[in-house]
């Protein structure tokens, strides 16, 4: 991103200087003319001529019908990161015209009177749309001390009424998954304020424990900052007050056992605290925990209190198939900081030259290679700990998908390593808070018109679910 670009304060601001530089460079053009090869332009041509000539009939069986023949978030091509290479902001006029224009078709079945379709036959619609189509979730990488970044993320989404409702977070991620998913929209913006993020990621709130910027945290200044950030529920009670699906990796520290998504499905007696603690628990550095959980009498035990967890990082940073199995998640945003693999990552929507293309076979290669030698490096290490742990998250680490559908990348630079559990100066938190929000915002345009489907058919599920349990009473 240019100096320009990087000087907007605002999403406002940023879009104007995108629009100015897209009518400059021909892009704005590019945009008003519906013909190109990345995708069938003239098949959503036809289906948006169809659509909008069935809403002028005003008949509402026709426009059921013609909804009920599928609604595809790719179809023709429109939702590829390639449509998205060419302007600054947006993509095809064409293409945004086309969901707004379903999303809006898709909003009216919601106000249909009952005695023109029946409001069980209409909920039975959305259902099944719903299922059919499915719907995004933002995923928070691990990154140590680097986290302030994911908080630029979450603001400048939530600040667009873009926040998907399934959210996971590991490691560091987790830390800001908890606090997304304990508030609403507006408590959450006023605690991704600077003058209360700073403090708290600081921990300067309570000077007993803090030491200076710059010092390594300890496991009292994380279970401090924890307390003062994280309320003190269970996974199914931040569900309660917030809406929000929110799920934290754990790995395990046992060589036998396998990793855990924690949520409100899964475990929802579960204490967030403790699985945060669980996650951000570096091996090497900060001691294994066992999670915690509230009894049928509302007192908190150990849950599995013979398992232990460590940084959920290691084994699952981005636990895109265990998402889409729980939630029908088939669209993936990330936000993706973690320190291991930044520096081998491209963004596929801004990178597909052929040196690209060369390293991505190369990384492919690479992680092939891991998984064929994998069962020989265990059994020679086997009975040799730490080496047969270690062995087992090296292979974890090289074997993962650390990217997705929409990939918010922090810029590539040398990371200090000493400064990835250290603690950070107020400038150094801002800085990372802003940055977050500036690389999210070239993506805001590509992540609204991609989920405006998705989110039009959840709203519609909250709003007359309740309606049919009315009609059934």
């Amino acid at each position: 991103m240019s100096s320009r670009f990087w000087s907007a304060k605002t999403y406002d601001e940023w879009k104007a200087l995108a629009l100015a530089e897209d009518e400059r460079s021909g892009a704005a053009r590019w945009r008003e003319q519906p013909a190109s090869k990345r995708y069938d332009y003239k098949v959503i041509q036809a289906r948006l001529d169809e659509l909008r000539r069935i809403k002028v009939q005003g008949d509402p069986q026709a426009l059921l019908f013609y909804l009920n023949e599928g609604i595809h978030g790719n179809m023709g091509g429109i939702g590829s990161s390639a449509m998205y290479k060419k302007a600054r902001f947006g993509t095809k006029d064409l293409i945004t015209t086309y969901n707004r224009e379903l999303a809006e078709a898709i909003a009216l079945i919601g106000g249909i009177s009952d005695h023109e379709i029946p409001l069980a036959e209409r909920l039975e619609f959305v259902r099944r749309a719903s299922h059919c189509y499915g719907r995004s979730a933002l995923m928070l990488s691990g990154g140590g001390s680097l986290g302030p970044f994911h908080i630029g993320v979450i603001k400048a989404l939530v600040e667009q009424k873009l926040l998907p409702n399934v959210i996971s977070g590991s490691s560091a991620g987790s830390v800001i998954a908890a606090v997304v998913g304990t508030r609403r929209d507006d408590a959450l913006l006023q605690t991704l304020s600077k003058d209360v993020v700073i403090p708290a990621f600081q921990g300067i709130s309570r000077q007993d424990v803090v030491a200076q910027p710059g010092g390594r945290f300890s496991v009292d200044d994380i279970k401090m900052l924890f307390a003062e950030i994280i309320p003190d529920m269970t996974f199914a009670e931040a569900f309660e007050e917030s809406g929000r699906r929110i799920n934290i990796t754990v790995s395990p520290k046992g060589l036998h056992q396998q990793p855990r998504l924690l949520n409100a499905v899964t475990s929802p007696n579960v204490f967030l605290r403790e699985a945060v603690l669980a996650s951000t628990a570096v091996p090497g550095v900060f001691p294994a925990v066992t999670l915690a959980a509230r009894n049928f009498r509302g007192e908190r035990q150990p849950y599995v209190p013979s398992r232990q967890w460590v940084d959920g990082s290691m084994t699952d940073d981005l636990p895109a198939k265990r998402l889409a199995r729980l939630y029908g998640v088939n669209h993936f945003i990330t936000s993706q900081i973690n320190p291991l693999v930044i520096w081998a990552l491209r963004d596929t929507q801004t990178s597909d030259s052929l040196p690209a293309k060369f390293f991505e076979i190369q990384q492919n290669a690479t992680r092939e290679w891991v998984k064929a030698t994998y069962p020989f490096a265990m059994r020679l290490t086997q009975g040799i700990y730490p080496f047969n742990v270690i062995t087992r998250m090296g292979y974890n680490l090289v074997t993962q998908d650390y990217t997705a559908d929409i990939n918010i990348l922090p810029q590539r630079r040398l990371w200090d390593p000493r400064k990835l559990l250290a603690k950070l100066t107020d400038r150094e938190i801002h800085k990372l808070i802003r940055e977050g929000e500036r690389q999210t915002w070239p993506k805001i345009e590509m992540i609204r018109n991609c989920t405006r489907i998705s989110r039009t058919l959840d709203r519609l599920l909250a709003e007359m679910s309740p309606l049919e349990l009315e009609g059934a009473a």
